[in-house]
């Protein structure tokens, strides 16, 4: 069949999503190195994006962490893993703590981090990007692993019934964890 050029009809074509394409020339160095603490509040924090799947149905999480306590400033569910998402959520957390210059943004290097949206609302408010070296999720981490504490405490603790249902569960443990869950003594406020 492949001499001749021939497919079989069942075989769906994946068109590819020319819009969830990495931009090279927007790629930044790791400027954290792997070093992840701090002194103090919004010195750097660290993004990633994981996905909430249920019964072959999916959301995405995107999340903001401060690696001084590591807190989550800021987070965002949708159905749709796009820039949106991502712009979103450094949206919520820039409106939250206000006062973000000199900040470093620590991602990986997906095509919503990469994007000239994201890169000119960081260069507005004078925030530094840092990303990660391509596949080398080690330099995550921090959001790596809470990303993880999230997963094993939300879904496999509970019995949910729908992908809804999985999603009150999220926004429920990270008010929790916010709260109530301290992981550090440098913790002293953080409400939604």
């Amino acid at each position: 069949m492949k001499k001749y050029g021939l497919k079989p009809e069942y075989i769906k074509r994946i068109q590819p999503n020319v819009g969830a394409k990495r931009i090279e020339e927007n790629v930044q160095p790791n400027l954290v190195k792997r070093q992840f603490k701090t002194k103090g509040l919004n010195q750097i924090w660290c993004t990633d994006i994981t996905y909430l799947i249920w019964d072959n149905k999916r959301a995405y999480l995107s999340t903001i962490i401060d690696l001084f306590d590591r807190h989550v400033v800021a987070y965002h569910i949708s159905k749709i893993n796009n820039n949106k998402l991502v712009i979103d959520t450094l949206n919520k957390a820039i409106e939250k703590e206000k006062n973000v210059t000199g900040l470093i943004i620590h991602s990986d290097q997906g095509f919503q981090y990469t994007s000239f949206e994201y890169k000119a609302i960081c260069n507005s408010k004078g925030i530094l990007i840092s990303m990660s070296r391509k596949g080398t999720p080690i330099d995550d981490s921090p959001i790596e692993s809470w990303h993880g504490i999230l997963k094993k405490e939300t879904l496999y603790n509970n019995n949910i019934i729908s992908l809804e249902h999985y999603i009150q569960l999220v926004e429920e443990w990270i008010f929790f964890y916010n709260t109530t869950r301290i992981k550090n003594k440098n913790r002293e406020r953080f409400l939604f």
